[in-house]
């Protein structure tokens, strides 16, 4: 997993629900490594880890299976595609980050 730590020293709050979500499921120990990425320091390993695999914005998950690397931007396509897990309708609803919806 991928988190974003802030200037302060904070996880960034998309991260922090993730990881609160992941824990009440009962999944956070099938998250084998975390790995930082720092605001406002693109050398940071979860900074260069996005940016080879083209992720802008963390949370983010790398599954690695074999020599293969599959990215899950979204932590419920993690839950349903790699764990096998149900989703519900209210958790997708849940999922949409107000942050990420814009435009023009």
């Amino acid at each position: 997993m991928v988190k974003k730590k802030m200037a302060d020293g904070s996880d960034c709050r998309k991260c922090a629900e993730v990881t609160e979500f992941l824990k009440a499921r009962g999944l956070w120990e099938r998250i084998d490594e975390v790995v930082w990425a720092r605001e406002n320091d693109p050398s940071s390993p979860g900074a260069e880890l996005g940016a080879r695999l083209g992720v802008e914005r963390a949370p983010f998950f790398v599954v690695r299976d074999g020599g293969d690397e599959k990215v899950y931007r979204s932590v419920l396509q993690l839950i349903q595609e790699r764990f096998g897990e149900a989703v519900t309708t209210s958790e997708r609803a849940r999922d949409v980050d107000p942050d990420d919806v814009g435009g023009i």
